[in-house]
């Protein structure tokens, strides 16, 4: 008979954690974000608040904004209380930093750096958490350093709710473009950094819907001036549901996918996650790997990446797309015995 599970001490850690959350962020937090962080009903979330008012007294304000129910603790006069971090949550720390360092730039890793340090120095020496554990290797990365303006003067537009100008030189355009917008969200994705946004209408001009929001990476930005002009953030924004649902970072109509893996290929794929709604299923050595797509530029280079290990089964327009890609590079590189390599002399 399976062990019996244990419901008080897991919803007593659900208690503890919302409870965390809301005391040591000082901020407001949605009922689906409460809902997703600790992994449980919005119904549990609502009895967790009332337990924690119930048994500790604790002034948690609730109010709304459209239709979503956000919860806080009332802010408490005089200064915040210190509180030092555990060794297991610097030693998380420690790994977020090294994992992340080629995405900071220099200034922004010197401070995560001396706050570190700061906590290190309330450990015994023989009892401190080392970061000399953790390392990342990264080829192909950029260097953000140069762009930490770009980052703080978007930063502050957020704060502040403030459309700003950009400047911006798309990866195969000939110039730059220069339009406005409405900075939502900074993020990461593999080893770049973007900003998702909306566009917002340039002065004496009539706005236009575009299709798709604004999404920029980072390093091509080459200017960012914050105007006058206010806007309020989109209280129907769901970064998650935005960007979490289906595989590529550019979001465009999406599509159903099927491909079949061989050798190590199959291995690789099965190990992790492609898109949430994925199927995996193995037969005979092979993975047949089922899930969404939004981006056919970035599926076609994901697939070409794994050689002669994989195969598309559906959907027969990619198969052909993929399939005259391979054609075209087996052309440029199939030559005789007497054609001289690029850059060669014999």
């Amino acid at each position: 008979m399976p062990e019996k599970k244990d419901y008080y001490s897991s919803y007593g850690q659900k208690l503890i954690s919302l409870f965390a959350k809301l005391l040591f962020t000082q901020r407001s937090h949605s009922l689906i974000e409460l809902s997703r962080m600790l992994n449980c009903s919005k119904q549990t979330v609502l009895r967790l608040v009332d337990d924690i008012r119930r048994s500790y007294g604790v002034k948690i304000e609730e109010f709304l904004e459209g239709k979503r129910k956000y919860y806080r603790i009332k802010r408490l006069s005089g200064s915040a209380p210190s509180i030092n971090v555990t060794e297991s949550e610097l030693n998380a720390l420690y790994m977020c930093k090294a994992f992340t360092e080629h995405l900071m730039g220099k200034k922004p890793l010197e401070e995560a750096s001396q706050a570190l340090e700061k906590n290190q120095a309330t450990f015994l020496p023989e009892q401190a958490p080392s970061p000399k554990h953790f390392a990342s290797f990264i080829s192909g990365s950029i260097d953000y350093t140069p762009h930490q303006d770009t980052i703080r003067v978007l930063i502050e537009a957020m704060d502040s709710g403030r459309i700003c100008k950009i400047t911006y030189k798309s990866i195969m355009a000939a110039r730059t473009k220069t339009f406005y917008i409405k900075p939502l969200k900074i993020f990461s994705h593999k080893d770049s950094v973007y900003l998702h946004a909306c566009l917002a209408r340039a002065p004496g001009k009539a706005y236009r819907e575009p299709e798709f929001n604004p999404l920029l990476a980072i390093h091509r930005i080459k200017k960012v001036e914050l105007t006058d002009r206010l806007f309020d953030f989109p209280k129907t924004y769901d970064f998650e549901k935005t960007f979490k649902q289906n595989f590529g970072v550019i979001k465009e109509d999406a599509f159903e996918v099927e491909v079949e893996f061989t050798g190590w290929a199959a291995c690789y794929v099965s190990e992790r996650i492609w898109s949430p709604n994925q199927k995996i299923h193995k037969r005979n050595g092979t993975t047949k790997l089922t899930f969404s797509a939004s981006s056919e530029p970035e599926l076609i280079s994901w697939v070409l990446s794994f050689g002669d290990e994989v195969t598309i089964l559906k959907p027969r327009w990619l198969y052909e797309r993929v399939s005259n890609s391979i054609n075209r590079m087996q052309r440029k590189y199939k030559r005789t015995d007497n054609t001289k390599l690029p850059g060669r002399h014999h």
